[in-house]
């Protein structure tokens, strides 16, 4: 029935029936009804939102966010100093650098994996676990391990007990932890050759592990986060352990990075606001310009 358009009311809501006098062909379906059930729905969700409580800033942090000038870039001598000064929480916070970089890590060419020792540690103590056999594993253990095995080691991680911060494994280990993919990789605890946890000299590397050598990584929006020190640590000792950190991050420019390597950096404590850093002034302070 062309030309034909007509509505029909059933137990399922008003069903529109439309006829094309052109084309000839038929579509009948229900149209108001879920139309008007979205527009609810969408109503109802924008009522919510609108009495939804607001994030309350503590007074603390609203009078620490007035001290930083948003638009200013701090040097690195300027920045650290300001962190340390509005690092007021009850606890001690630790000093952060996050370096947005030129990067898509989805490129294999475009992502950073590595180590940096600070020359000051990181004023945590870190629990290392090895694993290795025979005298490797007794080199470990001298050197300080936390937890050193292999097969018992092994079965451990894949029950989920992940109570350490830093794995190391000696070469002849590596083939057994292909299984283990699932559980360390998701936590960034996979040794690799490239980051310093996969070793001969398990002694060695606990030692600098253990000292303040650290493992970091770009994140799926090229971010590095990074601790580099407690704020109740001398300002020249951050200072120093943040040259370093740059440094480092400099040394390992992935070859796949087109232009310059940084877009911003900013430092902050654990509960401070961001304090931007004038990326120039940053690596000319770390002595790689």
């Amino acid at each position: 029935a062309r030309g034909l358009a007509s509505s029909v009311d059933d137990s399922t809501g008003m069903l529109v029936l439309f006829a094309s006098a052109v084309q000839g062909w038929m579509v009948r379906g229900p149209v108001a009804a879920p139309l008007v059930q979205q527009q609810q729905q969408q109503q109802q969700l924008d009522a919510a939102r609108a009495a939804a409580p607001a994030m309350k800033v503590s007074r603390r942090a609203s009078e620490n966010a007035g001290k930083v000038e948003e638009e200013k870039l701090y040097s690195p001598e300027e920045a650290v100093a300001l962190m340390k000064e509005l690092a007021t929480a009850k606890f001690t916070e630790t000093a952060e650098l996050h370096g947005n970089l030129n990067l898509d890590p989805k490129y294999n060419d475009q992502q950073i994996r590595t180590t940096v020792a600070l020359p000051h540690g990181t004023g945590k103590s870190v629990r290392v676990a090895v694993l290795a056999e025979g005298a490797a594993a007794d080199e470990a253990k001298a050197a300080g391990a936390d937890l050193v095995g292999m097969a018992d080691l092994i079965e451990e991680i894949a029950a989920g007990n992940l109570n350490f911060e830093v794995l190391l494994a000696t070469p002849p280990a590596m083939p057994k932890l292909a299984k283990l993919g699932k559980v360390l990789g998701p936590k960034g605890l996979m040794p690799s050759p490239k980051a310093g946890t996969v070793t001969a000299a398990p002694g060695e590397a606990v030692g600098e592990f253990k000292a303040g050598k650290i493992e970091f990584r770009t994140d799926k929006q090229g971010i590095v986060h990074v601790p580099f020190g407690k704020c109740d640590f001398e300002a020249g000792s951050l200072s120093e352990n943040l040259a370093a950190l740059t440094k480092t991050i400099e040394k390992n420019r992935p070859s796949g990075c087109k232009g310059k390597l940084w877009s911003t950096a900013t430092l902050s404590s654990t509960m401070g606001p961001p304090i931007k850093l004038d990326v120039a002034a940053l690596r000319t302070f770390a002595g790689v310009v």
